[in-house]
């Protein structure tokens, strides 16, 4: 449908425009964060190389019929590269934005996993601390009470600062899980795919990086060429157009069937005679007039007389 349009070349431009200029830019600020010391020189170095990159697969297949061997290998060879370059600045940008969108994330799960082990190992002092009491309570006889009162009073702060420990971090816990769950929501579909595959979150984020990077660079590459084809075929089709126009339209002595050479001949036959306003301008002298003899003028005029009417005397 949209072969025939005359837009469609604009529409292929376009899409290659959006898509070069979307992967120069996360291929351009990924260097620039690899190479953080000397970020405005990595910006402007690997800008050039993006826009030289697409102008030199332009230029292959424009003249790839008028250069060496050598020119074909070696710019073929640096797109390709630079391909490769671009890919990783890619990777590089997406990984960095992962780790942004995930470090509270996990921060807070490593966080979480550390107050859920104080909990537990809370849990545990307590209950050897009722254990360690109660055993040492038997051990005394029955009418020692004052003695088991102190063993209370002795055991029992203890116990009870464990208990607040344990209510402070059970708190913390409730807390650090609220949170996890609405940071989680930014990275909720990286866990649901991890949860699905049964593996880590890092794992499927990296496989998705190395999809979208395998694509998107050459994919801006692939549609530079396509609209470089769309402008050569259109500039061919609009040739032969007019071709077609030039030898459709006749010429006017074609069309009422006459042969050029006739019509100029014609014509230059009529340019070379005089006009006629010229012959009635021009005047010729009297003497060059033939003379007419009189008498045979009157004997003219008789016999026409009479060959008209038929009387002589008349």
């Amino acid at each position: 449908m949209f072969e025939n349009s005359k837009n469609f070349p604009i529409l292929v431009g376009f899409s290659a425009l959006l898509i070069a200029g979307s992967a120069a830019f996360f291929s351009v600020f990924g260097l620039s964060k690899l190479f953080a010391g000397a970020q405005l020189a990595v910006i402007i170095m690997a800008g050039s190389l993006e826009f030289g990159k697409l102008v030199g697969a332009s230029f292959l297949y424009r003249y790839w019929d008028r250069i060496t061997s050598l020119h074909k290998f070696y710019m073929t060879t640096a797109v390709g590269v630079l391909i490769v370059i671009t890919s990783a600045g890619i990777f590089g940008f997406l990984s960095n934005a992962y780790q942004g969108a995930t470090v509270t994330f996990e921060k807070e799960s490593t966080a979480l996993i550390y107050k859920e082990d104080r909990l537990e190992q809370l849990q545990n002092d307590k209950k050897f601390l009722k254990e360690e009491l109660e055993a040492a309570i038997a051990e005394l006889p029955d009418n020692y009470r004052t003695a088991k009162r102190k063993l209370r009073e002795e055991y029992q702060p203890q116990i009870n600062q464990i208990n607040k420990d344990i209510i402070q971090l059970k708190g913390e816990v409730g807390d650090l899980k609220i949170a996890l769950v609405e940071t989680g929501v930014e990275v909720g579909p990286a866990i649901y795919i991890a949860r699905t595959f049964d593996t880590d979150v890092d794992t499927v984020v990296k496989f998705f990086i190395l999809v979208l990077i395998f694509v998107f660079d050459p994919m801006a590459v692939i549609f530079v060429i396509s609209y470089n084809v769309t402008l050569l075929n259109g500039n061919v089709g609009i040739a032969a157009a007019k071709k077609v126009v030039r030898k459709s339209k006749k010429k006017w002595w074609e069309v009422y069937g006459e042969k050029k050479n006739d019509i100029l001949k014609r014509e230059k036959v009529k340019e070379d005679e005089p006009p006629m306003e010229a012959l009635h301008n021009t005047s010729i002298p009297k003497d060059d007039l033939p003379k007419i003899d009189e008498e045979e003028s009157s004997e003219e005029n008789v016999e026409h007389r009479i060959a008209r009417g038929g009387i002589a005397g008349r």
